[in-house]
């Protein structure tokens, strides 16, 4: 069967780098002069797949296979190509993941995924994001009001300040990035700051998030008190 990234190319979502790869189930193959063979007698059936009538490793395989040895950023490229194919979406590689425990690329893997796919609830997601409005020593916002005819999550009436918390997929569709524009285009044309942070940054950067929030409300301050 292809397999790293030969089959990564099948796939569509890589290229190959060091001309052809397969696997063998058998211990022992026949050398050939331009293949890079690997052997994986214990190789399981669920791990290979038929792609366009050829014989190569399922997706979740060929991507593990190439975390043991790609950087993350190549890594990450092989999963955003997988997800804008709808081959699979981050959350269902993360939970196949748990049949490839002990496999070297299954570690790197879990740990790119993990800072994406984690999701907290929509109202944890709320108080995390409240404290770190504390943390700031800003002022407590309004929640889920009403402004410029769109729910947001966070207002700030005195400061013309409206804050949205992308809880979702660390992407969007494109009809919810469209409806974001319009939201936010909304707030820009009524003189409104905007601002939007998303899951990762709340979750894995609050040290940016309180940077962020203390630079913006002190600018609309001292706006306000000019």
């Amino acid at each position: 069967m292809l397999s790293h990234g030969s089959a990564a190319a099948v796939w569509g979502i890589g290229r190959e780098h060091r001309g052809i790869e397969i696997s063998v189930r058998v211990a022992s193959p026949r050398q050939q002069p331009d293949l890079r063979v690997y052997r994986r007698p214990t190789l399981a059936d669920r791990d290979v797949a038929s792609r366009n009538g050829i014989p190569v490793i399922g997706l979740v395989q060929t991507l593990v296979d190439l975390a043991a040895t790609l950087p993350p950023r190549a890594v990450e490229r092989l999963v955003n190509e997988a997800d804008r194919l709808d081959l699979i979406e981050p959350p269902a590689l993360r939970r196949e993941l748990e049949s490839h425990r002990c496999e070297p690329g299954v570690k790197p893997l879990r740990r790119l995924l993990d800072e994406r796919t984690f999701r907290l609830t929509d109202s944890e997601l709320e108080r995390r994001f409240l404290r770190l409005v504390e943390q700031a020593g800003l002022p407590f916002p309004l929640t889920g009001q009403y402004v410029n005819g769109f729910k947001v999550d966070f207002y700030w009436p005195d400061l013309d300040l409206v804050v949205e918390t992308d809880g979702l997929r660390y992407h969007r569709t494109p009809a919810e990035q469209a409806r974001d524009q319009l939201r936010d285009q909304a707030h820009l044309a009524a003189g409104y700051t905007a601002l939007r942070f998303n899951h990762a940054q709340v979750r894995y950067e609050p040290r940016y998030v309180r940077a962020t929030m203390l630079a913006v409300v002190r600018r609309l301050k001292h706006k306000r008190d000019a």
